[in-house]
């Protein structure tokens, strides 16, 4: 009798640590998959910046600098809006900054003159995760080549 319970409770606590093992590869599978879609929503978002760039520099000069805008695609036309919108679980949102420049050397500065053909764009998709907001960013700079 003894001998079956403790062979019960062996297949019991196997059991159990497999279900444990299978529950957390199936949370980290979900995460590297809404991880690995944030990186082509951020992606996705630079190539929109740059194609609006290319149609005109306006589209991006014209963008007030620290403000949210929020990538929109209504055929067969990209646009930033200021109103806010989600794909799926994701918000991805584009920030554009000013840039200043040395007098001096030209190079990107904290201090110096506006270059206003240059700008900074950070791109940020967030979602929920196990009840926390996971954020991917990407910056780059952005250069009004047309002109």
């Amino acid at each position: 009798m003894i001998e079956i319970l403790i062979a019960s409770s062996i297949i019991a606590v196997s059991i159990l640590a497999a279900m444990a093992v299978s529950q957390k590869s199936i949370q980290v599978a979900r995460q590297s998959l809404h991880a690995s879609q944030a990186s082509f929503l951020l992606e996705e978002g630079a190539e929109v910046t740059k194609i609006l760039r290319d149609n005109s520099w306006n589209n991006i000069s014209i963008l007030t600098p620290n403000t949210d805008y929020y990538p929109t695609f209504v055929s067969p036309n990209w646009s930033l809006s200021s109103t806010p919108n989600s794909i799926g679980i994701f918000t991805r949102t584009v920030r554009v900054s000013n840039i200043n420049r040395d007098d001096n050397t030209k190079d990107i500065a904290d201090v110096g003159s506006d270059d206003p053909g240059t700008k900074l764009i950070t791109i940020t998709v967030s979602w929920s995760e196990g009840g926390s907001i996971i954020n991917k960013t990407l910056s780059f700079y952005l250069l009004d080549i047309f002109s």
